[in-house]
């Protein structure tokens, strides 16, 4: 077996997620700590990709802050993750839609999956 493998297996933890994928509408809460005080903090966008496996997993979040398109990528397995919710699921056709990037205005829309 392989070492990394197995050492990521032992000691670190899995977190408890919902299902998401690309196009769905996430909110993130994650814990700020700001010298001696913590806060949590959200980020609410929509999910441009999910990428690796395992413990090295990631997603990538893009929100509009007023016209500027801001993107933070989040390790699966963070620990100041607190809480994932997912708000919308989007219907799209990719694993990966980078070409949100360039679309505003109603061009950005994503239809909704009904559950």
């Amino acid at each position: 077996m392989d070492l990394v493998k197995f050492v990521q297996d032992e000691y670190i933890q899995r977190k408890e997620m919902p299902d998401f994928s690309a196009g769905d509408t996430i909110t993130v809460y994650y814990k700020i700590t700001e010298g001696n005080k913590e806060r949590i903090q959200f980020f609410r966008g929509i999910v441009l990709q999910r990428r690796g496996s395992g413990a090295t997993e990631t997603f990538t979040i893009r929100k509009m802050s007023g016209n500027i398109g801001v993107e933070r990528i989040f390790p699966v397995n963070l620990p100041s993750i607190d809480k994932i919710e997912v708000n919308k699921k989007g219907k799209v056709r990719r694993a990966r839609i980078f070409y949100q990037r360039e679309r505003t205005g109603k061009a950005a829309r994503i239809k909704e999956r009904r559950m």
